[in-house]
């Protein structure tokens, strides 16, 4: 930051405010506190019977690799409308919400993925702007070595060893690894 975003002013410290104990970013002229939080990154894991929604990306990071639709969470929307909306926005799908089925926190880089599980409710779905395909995989046609991220690595890995006995509990976990981008 350069400049408060309440006053204007130029007169930004990094100082720990009264009663916190975290630095934080203080405009030194009103006073304000700017809190800078991590980001929720909200998606879907599709599901057509024994098949996984994936997409391949048409933008960075990670442009051409394959990954569950997600993206960041917009203002005013909750976490479920996130999912639902970056799942039309990537694969153009019809689904149903199931259950939260990943958290998972990256706090190397201030973020945390929300996965839901996901029913397909058709097979009418194709590339959004952020796509350069989508399509269907089994476990054994999944491009594992092409992944984006370890995330969503992490949330198809565990689905396929949940399925096996159809128990799909709330996975919860972190990846802290600074020179891997998420």
């Amino acid at each position: 930051m350069n400049y408060c975003s309440h006053c204007g002013s130029a007169q930004l410290i990094s100082k720990i405010p009264d009663g916190d104990h975290i630095s934080r970013i203080v405009c030194d002229a009103c006073k304000t506190i700017h809190y800078q939080n991590p980001k929720i990154v909200a998606g879907c894991l599709p599901i057509w019977e024994d098949k996984i929604l994936l997409c391949k990306r048409a933008i960075q990071p990670r442009y051409g690799l394959w990954t569950l639709p997600a993206g960041f969470m917009e203002n005013n929307e909750t976490v479920e409308q996130a999912a639902a909306r970056e799942t039309w926005e990537e694969s153009e799908a019809n689904i149903e919400l199931l259950n939260l089925y990943t958290v998972i926190s990256l706090p190397h880089i201030s973020q945390v993925y929300m996965m839901f599980r996901a029913k397909l409710l058709d097979l009418t779905f194709g590339p959004g702007i952020e796509s350069l395909d989508v399509k269907l995989f089994t476990k054994d046609e999944i491009p594992w070595e092409n992944i984006a991220f370890t995330t969503i690595h992490r949330t198809l890995t565990h689905y396929f060893q949940d399925s096996t006995s159809g128990e799909f509990p709330l996975h919860l976990s972190m990846i802290n690894n600074k020179n891997r981008l998420e």
